[in-house]
């Protein structure tokens, strides 16, 4: 019987959100925020026990490449596509080509920013092994994927990954609702995802672990808590899940069960 998993994933990208509300943000500021928000996490990235996948940008790994390139020894980098904000097919094979080209490693993984919709086909020739870009849930204004399947499949000949969601209700286990719900709900369920999937597939952004309170044109569920209160709460998640089950990254886990 395959050993109960955790994926932890962090979308290491430029800090784009308040350009989704309508508030202007330099390039710079972006670039920034999302650095602070990697150096946020890294100590707990240095856990020995823990192994992760950073989906990341190659538009941010670009700008920190002995960042992205130390982090890639211990960690899978997969790609967040080129850019957070704009998009192009050709993208899917250029940010895999400017990931391998800085870590000098095969780039087998996908999640787009957004969890935007891509063609498999294109995934497929772009020369990559798994994508994790579907949450086969309702979010309002979104997506409705109530119909996917909650758990690991092919489709059009790519292996997909989705993230969590539980499984009677696909109440979606991500960052939003790590954020929102009462810390014990969310443990809660998430081990009755583990225990009747036995993966868990979580993911976060680093720059949810800076002060981001201050951007007033962000809704309040997407910025409190934040920083450092945030952070303390994610410590105390990976150390109640290490109890139940081991950390990998996906690419390996992948390897293991022998799916790519």
């Amino acid at each position: 019987m395959t050993e109960p998993t955790i994926f932890l994933s962090f979308d290491v990208e430029e800090f784009d959100l308040p350009l989704e509300y309508g508030s202007p943000i330099s390039n710079q500021h972006q670039m920034n925020i999302g650095f602070q928000g990697l150096q946020a996490i890294t100590p707990l990235l240095n856990e020995s026990f823990l192994e992760t996948t950073l989906f990341t940008t190659a538009n941010f790994a670009h700008h920190y490449p002995n960042l992205i390139k130390q982090l890639s020894e211990k960690h899978e980098i997969a790609s967040h596509c080129f850019y957070h904000s704009s998009f192009e097919n050709k993208d899917l094979k250029l940010s895999k080509e400017k990931l391998e080209s800085i870590t000098n490693k095969k780039v087998v993984g996908l999640r787009m920013p957004r969890l935007r919709k891509v063609e498999m086909s294109e995934v497929k020739k772009a020369g990559y092994l798994y994508d994790s870009s579907m949450n086969p849930t309702y979010l309002p204004g979104r997506y409705n994927n109530v119909k996917v399947s909650t758990t690991i499949y092919t489709h059009d000949g790519m292996v997909r990954v989705p993230t969590a969601v539980t499984p009677n209700f696909r109440i979606p286990l991500f960052w939003l609702s790590f954020k929102n719900l009462p810390y014990t709900l969310f443990k809660i369920m998430a081990l009755q995802t583990l225990k009747k999937y036995g993966y868990l597939s979580l993911y976060f952004h680093p720059w949810e672990f800076t002060d981001i309170s201050h951007y007033i044109c962000l809704p309040s569920y997407t910025r409190k808590p934040c920083g450092e209160n945030l952070l303390h709460k994610l410590y105390q998640l990976v150390n109640d899940l290490k109890q139940e089950a081991r950390f990998s990254s996906i690419e390996n886990y992948l390897l293991k069960e022998k799916l790519i």
